[in-house]
C-alpha cells in the first residue's frame, strides 16, 4: 500500500528527525516523566506539590520544569509569588501515554510466556 511511501513529507533524512530525538531525549528522563503524568492527572500544579508527588526536591524539579518549559512541553501561569505549570504539549502527553501502554502489553505477552511449561509447548 503506502510502505514506501513518506508520511507528510517526512523522510528519514528531514530535519524531523533531529526533533524526535530532541523529544524523545527530553522524556528519557524518569522525573520529568513523572511530571508530565502529574499534570495529565491533575491539570496544574505549583513546583512544592508536584515535588511531593515525585518525591524530588522543589529545586531539582524546578530544574527539571524549566527544561520542559524550554521544550514547549509545559506552560506556567504565575499567581502572586507562586508559579503553577500545566501541560501545554498534549502531544508528549500522548507519548508517555502511548509508552506505558506498550510497557503494559509487552509484560503481558511475557508473563503469558512465563505461564506455558515448555511441555505446554509441545
Amino acid at each position: 500500500m503506502n510502505a514506501g511511501s513518506p508520511r507528510c513529507g517526512r523522510l528519514p533524512d528531514s530535519e524531523y528527525v533531529e526533533l524526535a530525538v530532541e523529544v524523545f531525549a527530553m522524556l528519557a528522563d524518569a522525573t520529568r516523566v513523572r511530571i508530565i503524568m502529574a499534570l495529565r492527572d491533575a491539570g496544574e500544579l505549583s513546583v512544592n506539590h508536584l515535588a511531593d508527588i515525585v518525591d524530588k526536591s522543589p529545586a531539582a524539579v524546578s530544574q527539571h520544569l524549566a527544561k520542559l518549559r524550554l521544550a514547549r512541553i509545559v506552560a506556567t501561569r504565575q499567581d502572586g509569588t507562586r508559579m503553577f505549570y500545566r501541560l501545554k504539549n498534549e502531544h508528549a502527553q500522548q507519548l508517555v501515554a502511548d509508552a506505558g501502554a506498550a510497557l503494559q502489553s509487552i509484560e503481558i505477552a511475557n508473563s503469558t510466556r512465563r505461564r506455558i511449561t515448555p511441555q505446554q509447548r509441545k
